[in-house]
């Protein structure tokens, strides 16, 4: 294995109506025996900056190393890596053992080596009662296994994942989803993988690359991201329902600073206030996700500056849990409650906001300020 090192590369696509830059000078490292998950909306740029590491697209700008060798000029099929497509690119002809030997046979590796290859690949991904039959006789999760079996069987130096879990239904993708993490630990093999689904990357990755409009956001922990986003877009981005947002301004009274939205004003913690306060008076966007707001009825003591009166617009059940679409007459929120806690629809109620957990960002470069 090894490590992947992009150097501040970019792609830019020419066409009659002009240029345009679909990758914007990512610069980005990851470690040998890493899991990096690069992760973003779609058309941000995460497909084409991994299809650039595997030499399947031409670097506009920018530097590529696989372990201590530049590879910007080396042919694909030279790169010593393996890649997991999205449409699984098996051969409909060819048994899934066939499939995952034809890159083998093609590098003249001897027969025997390439039997015990496929044996032990298809013995790790639990496919091996499957070898003898061609893929439209397989399930779609059956055949990427088959396409992941495929790049194992070659040892790269690293994987790459074009979000492989794309055609799967719900079900099957959490347990690929599994499949795939178990086998990272098991291969410890440097693997950069690409989706959209930002459970997937928050699930799966030591590390997860955020990218918008390509270009790059954030790079960090999964914990780190969701606890500290460096801007409104990572924050909003990455939590499911995604995190409240609320336009408003701060003002001060009593020698306190509050967040004013209108219809509402709740308080600041003081921890904050030196970041804060040259703000006051300014407009501000302030953010906090679902799980951060309570339903007054199941708290004890709530500070009564913090606690909110807003319409009960919609109730979702979720099984274990709910999720209430409440509205301020100016800003519409989301909360997640217990099962148990069913409002009636149109129906006012009381909800508390946790202010240690709140987020405020910048109006205008919409960075985080705290």
């Amino acid at each position: 294995m090894a490590q992947v090192s992009l150097r501040n590369i970019s792609k830019i696509f020419e066409s009659n109506h002009g240029s345009v830059k679909a990758v914007d000078n990512i610069s980005l490292g990851v470690e040998d025996k890493e899991f990096m998950v690069l992760v973003g909306p779609s058309g941000c740029g995460k497909s084409t900056t991994l299809r650039m590491i595997a030499g399947l697209e031409e670097i506009s700008q920018g530097d590529i190393y696989i372990g201590d060798k530049r590879v910007n000029d080396v042919p694909a099929k030279d790169r010593d890596i393996a890649m997991v497509f999205q449409n699984y690119a098996l051969y409909p002809h060819m048994t899934a053992f066939e499939n995952m030997a034809f890159g083998l046979r093609l590098r003249g590796i001897p027969g025997d080596e390439i039997t015990q290859r496929v044996n032990e690949a298809a013995q790790i991904l639990g496919i091996k009662r499957l070898l003898n039959r061609r893929p439209p006789e397989l399930s779609g999760g059956e055949r990427q296994r088959v396409a992941v079996g495929r790049a194992i069987v070659r040892k790269p130096m690293a994987f790459l994942f074009d979000e492989p879990l794309s055609n799967l239904d719900a079900k099957m993708r959490v347990q690929m989803r599994t499949e795939i993490h178990k086998l990272h630990i098991r291969l410890q093999a440097t693997i950069i993988y690409v989706t959209h689904d930002q459970v997937e990357a928050m699930t799966m990755g030591d590390r997860i690359a955020i990218i918008k409009d390509g270009i790059l956001q954030q790079v960090a922990d999964p914990a780190t991201i969701y606890d500290h986003p460096k801007n409104k877009f990572v924050a909003g981005f990455i939590g499911s329902p995604p995190m409240n947002f609320m336009n408003g301004r701060i003002i001060k009274k009593n020698g306190k600073l509050y967040f004013d939205e209108g219809k509402i004003q709740v308080k600041l913690i003081e921890d904050i206030h030196e970041k804060i306060i040259p703000y006051n008076g300014s407009e501000i966007i302030f953010g906090i996700r679902c799980e951060d707001i309570y339903d007054k009825l199941f708290v004890s003591e709530a500070p009564p500056e913090n606690v909110i009166r807003a319409n009960c617009e919609v109730y979702e059940p979720m099984g274990s849990e709910a999720y209430l679409h409440l509205n301020t007459g100016r800003h519409a929120f989301i909360v997640r409650v217990g099962a148990h806690d069913k409002p009636k629809v149109n129906q006012d109620l009381e909800v508390v906001f946790d202010m240690s957990k709140a987020y405020f960002f910048d109006k205008n470069s919409e960075e985080t300020i705290a």
